[in-house]
Parts: C-alpha cells; structure tokens; sequence
C-alpha cells in the first residue's frame, strides 16, 4: 500500500481489473500509463498542477449549446485532425477530408440548384459548382452536400451572433449528372473564438487564432462513405498556419473574381462577384 512513483501506475492500472467493457479498458489503461509518463515527464509543481485542473474546468464551462470549447481546443492541439487521419483512411483518389470544427448546426434548410444560403448577407457574392463522381468516375445522384460558413464581413457563423437567426448554411442535392451548384458569398479569413481559455493558451504559446477563408462541406449518401472538409480559397494568407491544422493542398480551391456582369447561374449581377470549382470524389462504404 505504499504507493509511489515507482508503483502508482500499475497499481492505477490494476483498479480496472473488473472492468467488463474491453474497449474502455483498453482506452483508460493506456489513458493512465501516458498521462502518468507526461507527469514524470514535465514534473509539475503542486501550483502548475492546480492550475491545469482549472483551465480544464474554465473549458468546460466555456461550453454551451452555441459553443464548443472543448472541440476547439483538440483543433488547436492538432488532436482533431489526427483523429480525422485515423478515421478516414480512404482509398486513393477519393476526396481528402479535414476537421469537422465547433460551428455545425443540424437542420439547415434545403436549397435548389442555385440556391442562396447567403441570402441578405453583407460580402462579395459567389458562385460554387462542381460534380460528385465515384472513384471510377461515374457521377453520383442524390448525394446529400451540407454547406455552412461565415459572413462575407465579419467573419462569424449565425451562432456566434446575438440575432439566432440562421444563414449561412443549407442543404444541396446532386443531379444525375452529380452536379451541385450554390450561390454564397465569398468565404473570408476569421479567428476562432479567442475570448476564451483556448484564446488565452493560443497566446501563451506565441500562436494566432487565425484560419484561411474557406466553406465547409459535409457529403453524405447511403452506400458510400462520408466525407466532411472545407474548400479553401487559394491565396489566403493564413493557409501555411491555420490554427487548427486544417489545411491540405487538395482542397485549396481558386476563388476567381470577375466584374459585374453575367453570372453562371444564367443572371447578371450588378457588382464584382467570385466564381469557384470543385469536384468531389467518394468512395463506396
């Protein structure tokens, strides 16, 4: 019974010798040897200790229904998007994926062809199209696109702002030529919510709390694998640091800007306008 240094791990360990569930066995083992190590490692004061326990307990109650604080800080750790590597080990070709973010809202509305999900909304107007294919090139109908992004100025999501009303999201189909097109604005750069313990530990360590312009995607059909990731637009001067390690080459997408005049859902529109390309591969389940 007296533990020490030498003997608390595997007596730790010990204590899950009745449990009856494999899985949390294994997770929680493995949970107690690395944290043991991470402290034998660092040797924390008795202060440093107190104090980490209470930037996890001002985490927790950073969260809420509009904010997850606890996903921001594995984005900002990398832990998201190496859970994101493990998970979608996907055939080659298929569409890389990348972190899913604190800002998704189930129930977005579902738009037409050329539908608006930035109706009303300050920014440069844009126009995305592309098509859905499978890995042997073969267009994929009903492919379910879940779409959700910022403003066009002040760079935050419809939850981040006093109103509660919904933009900047909805919900695209694709044909039977798996084609998908959407009206928006152009996607800008914005810092993550840095008001927080996460913002404080970004500045402790020197970081910014800045990611690239970009729009989420989540596509899903039944047969095939899901796949959430974002477009980025290509330029932006965030991409080689994003906050959150989301970046990857193949999603970085060109964003080109015209003058007013026609525009590729067939209108006219009567100030600058962007217009983007992207086409989606995914894989059978």
């Amino acid at each position: 019974m007296n533990f020490d240094e030498t003997t608390l791990t595997d007596a730790a360990v010990a204590r899950l010798n009745q449990c009856t569930d494999p899985r949390l066995k294994e997770i929680m083992s493995s949970l107690i040897r690395h944290l043991h190590a991470f402290v034998r490692d660092i040797e924390p004061t008795e202060a440093e200790w107190f104090q980490a326990i209470q930037f996890l307990t001002e985490t927790g109650q950073r969260c809420d229904d509009k904010r997850q604080e606890f996903i921001l800080l594995s984005d900002t750790l990398g832990v998201s998007m190496l859970v994101d590597a493990i998970n979608h080990r996907n055939p080659a070709g298929t569409t890389d994926t990348t972190v899913f973010g604190p800002f998704f809202v189930a129930g977005a509305p579902e738009i037409p062809h050329w539908g608006n999900i930035a109706e009303g909304l300050p920014g440069m107007p844009c126009f995305v199209s592309g098509t859905v294919r499978d890995t042997d090139g073969k267009p994929v109908e009903g492919v379910v696109i879940d779409l959700w992004q910022t403003d066009g100025v002040d760079g935050l999501y419809d939850v981040q702002t006093a109103e509660g009303k919904m933009f900047g999201r909805g919900r695209v189909k694709t044909d039977r030529e798996g084609r998908y097109a959407f009206r928006t604005v152009k996607p800008i750069s914005y810092t993550i919510p840095s008001d927080g313990p996460v913002g404080g530990m970004l500045r402790k360590m020197g970081r910014h709390p800045w990611r690239p312009a970009h729009v989420h995607t989540m596509l899903q059909r039944e047969g095939y694998r899901s796949i959430t990731t974002h477009l980025f637009v290509k330029g932006d001067q965030w991409l080689q640091s994003d906050a959150v390690f989301g970046v990857k080459d193949s999603l970085i997408v060109d964003f080109i800007d015209h003058p007013a005049g026609a525009t590729p859902d067939g209108g006219r529109c009567d100030s600058p306008f962007s217009v983007a390309h992207y086409d989606f591969t995914m894989a059978r389940a």
